[in-house]
């Protein structure tokens, strides 16, 4: 099949799309039920990919699944069936005075194409919104996901059928790059497209993409602890932020501190220790923990080691002189995904909250709760980092548009 084919296809899906509310719901319950009735099948054919990825890789826990993840999967299924659909909400309107009557209603995007690496999760994720929301998916997963994916979309397609549901609202294009290709190219099939991997698959998408994207950036996140901070507290959020999953984008990169709480540093890095964390640490910190911390997990930092999103058990330390040293930092060096400070001094929190620019900044929690899911979206089908059109986690609504809906009598403009 031509890849024009598919995108043919997809579109005709999405202009017959034409389901009730019960009936979408009905079909999610159903997809959930028939996922966690295929656990096993699921875990064999993901076992396939992992047999053919180093796990040394960092690439390697988000391309697992395991018993407890399908659980997750299938859990977030049924919380996105159980939300409220945003479609055909009035979102404004007003009668004007030539009689005109004025309503702006949200509408699906249409058909929604979605390029990502090694997370077979996202496979789901992406189709539940979108199906919940009217739109089409068109799904290019990583060929290191390969068998994961086609299991996914065969569960999918099945239940579809079993509902007597055009299975192209799913389709899932072959493995090769050469799909991407297409798929970016594929203007007036494809309403927009939503990138969701390394920064360097991000960059290739909205440099090459013909069709409108909306950026999903990578997470390079930072924790600032502040001279007012609990020590408690940031040992605590320090470690879930770093260590909870160190594959995912909402992973700490790189612990901000300030210099009158550099004595608490042996502390607050005990955990991260016992958990094998390696350190790249500026003068300062290195200083403070070179006879505290494990020397075969302790570095001297160097310029690259700020700014990046290290995905593995690693991190850096930025020793700051002023909360105004700790905003400028993060401004040089965030991707703007999710940024956090630990602090009691309410000034400066709230300072925190206004003047730092990320889709989700945090007061006195861990950036792990960056997450659709988390936030009561369900799921997710991205985390934006633009500004446009959507930001942060993107759930049912950021998947909508909207349309103007003029009804009159007869009038006429001069």
């Amino acid at each position: 099949m031509s890849y024009t084919t598919y995108f043919e296809n997809a579109q005709l899906a999405s202009r017959n799309f034409n389901l009730s509310e019960d009936a979408i719901n009905l079909l999610l319950t159903d997809l959930a039920a028939e996922t966690l009735s295929q656990t096993h099948y699921l875990l064999r054919e993901n076992q396939k990919d992992l047999d053919n990825m180093d796990p040394a890789n960092p690439n390697y826990d988000r391309l697992q699944l395991t018993v407890s993840r399908i659980r997750d999967i299938v859990n977030h299924i049924i919380d996105v069936s159980r939300l409220e659909n945003p479609l055909g909400h009035i979102l404004s309107e007003k009668t004007m005075p030539n009689g005109l009557h004025i309503s702006k209603v949200s509408v699906p995007l249409g058909v929604v194409g979605v390029i990502y690496e090694a997370r077979p999760n996202v496979t789901f994720d992406v189709f539940v919104l979108c199906f919940k929301t009217g739109n089409v998916c068109v799904l290019k997963g990583g060929s290191d996901a390969a068998y994961s994916n086609q299991a996914i979309i065969g569960i999918i397609h099945k239940v579809l059928s079993r509902h007597n549901v055009n299975v192209n609202v799913a389709t899932l294009l072959p493995k090769e790059r050469d799909a991407a290709e297409a798929l970016m190219q594929a203007v007036g099939y494809v309403d927009v497209i939503i990138p969701r991997g390394s920064q360097g698959l991000i960059n290739s998408v909205r440099k090459n993409s013909k069709v409108p994207v909306i950026e999903t950036g990578a997470g390079i996140v930072h924790v600032y602890f502040d001279q007012s901070g609990d020590l408690q507290m940031a040992t605590n959020i320090v470690f879930n932020s770093k260590t909870r999953r160190v594959s995912v984008c909402n992973a700490l990169d790189c612990l901000i501190i300030h210099a009158a709480r550099l004595k608490d540093l042996p502390e607050l890095t005990v955990p991260l220790a016992k958990a094998g964390v390696e350190i790249f640490a500026d003068e300062q910190s290195y200083d403070q923990l070179q006879v505290h911390y494990p020397s075969n997990l302790l570095h001297k930092a160097g310029p690259e080691h700020f700014g990046i999103e290290f995905l593995s058990m690693k991190m850096a330390i930025k020793t700051i002189d002023s909360f105004e040293d700790a905003l400028e930092h993060i401004a040089s060096h965030s991707s703007k995904h999710s940024e956090a400070i630990i602090a009691e001094d309410a000034a400066v929190t709230e300072e925190f909250l206004n003047r730092v620019d990320a889709a989700a900044v945090y007061v006195n929690a861990a950036t792990s709760f960056t997450d659709g899911a988390q936030f009561g979206l369900g799921a997710e089908i991205g985390i934006s980092t633009q500004k446009l059109h959507a930001r942060g986690p993107m759930g049912l609504q950021e998947l909508t548009s909207y349309k103007w809906l003029i009804k009159g009598n007869g009038q006429t403009r001069s």
